[in-house]
């Protein structure tokens, strides 16, 4: 089984993105370049968030092509951002039980994720109260709580300091690789990227160079 994606099309009309990789069903994928390379527009276009021409099948389920478009809701991604994203109005169990809801997993899977994120105890907290490293954290259990098909990270570390970004390497490493599901990983770091994965797409100036 695999993720294929061949995209050859316009970004907002700015510039043209082409990028044709195949990567495996489970494991890390990390995508490295400068920035305005054109990782995230790839991420999006895996979210279904932007539509650029081309194709994704994802284990032989046709995400895109000529005549097909499957809105984000169907394709069951999880997608980290740069900024943790929470909803600055609930807690922390609040923004995990939102993703919980739409997604059914039970409670014993809930807790597992919980403890391998290691919030149990910011529970109950506002996300204002939460440190970068903390709300990155719970933004990822969020992330996995929806039962995704496709992890999708968008420099997920590029806002922490030094010592916060380092403690958060490593336990991303040891997590990323026990999930079991596919994570395309978006990095302008070589160093972050070879931590994670030996497998890294390099992209520049909106194509594939390696």
């Amino acid at each position: 089984m695999t993720i294929a994606v061949a995209l050859d099309g316009m970004v907002g009309g700015a510039f043209a993105l082409r990028a044709a990789f195949e990567a495996p069903s489970r494991g890390v994928t990390a995508m490295l370049g400068p920035s305005g390379s054109g990782k995230t527009s790839i991420l999006r276009a895996l979210a279904g968030l932007d539509r650029i021409a081309g194709t994704i099948v994802v284990d032989g389920e046709v995400w895109q092509d000529s005549e097909t478009f499957l809105a984000p809701e169907l394709r069951r991604t999880g997608y980290v951002f740069q900024g943790a994203g929470l909803l600055p109005h609930r807690t922390v169990a609040a923004n995990l039980d939102y993703a919980a809801r739409r997604a059914g997993p039970g409670p014993a899977m809930r807790d597992d994720i919980i403890g391998r994120a290691g919030i149990a105890h910011l529970l109950d907290r506002m996300p204002a109260r939460l440190s970068g490293g903390e709300a990155q954290r719970a933004s990822i259990a969020r992330a996995l709580l929806s039962q995704p098909r496709l992890l999708l990270m968008d420099e997920p570390l590029s806002a922490l300091d030094g010592d916060a970004r380092a403690e958060m390497l490593g336990w991303l490493e040891t997590l990323l690789a026990d999930i079991g599901i596919p994570v395309f990983y978006v990095t302008h770091d070589h160093g972050e990227a070879s931590r994670l994965t030996a497998r890294t797409l390099r992209i520049s100036g909106g194509c594939l160079v390696g």
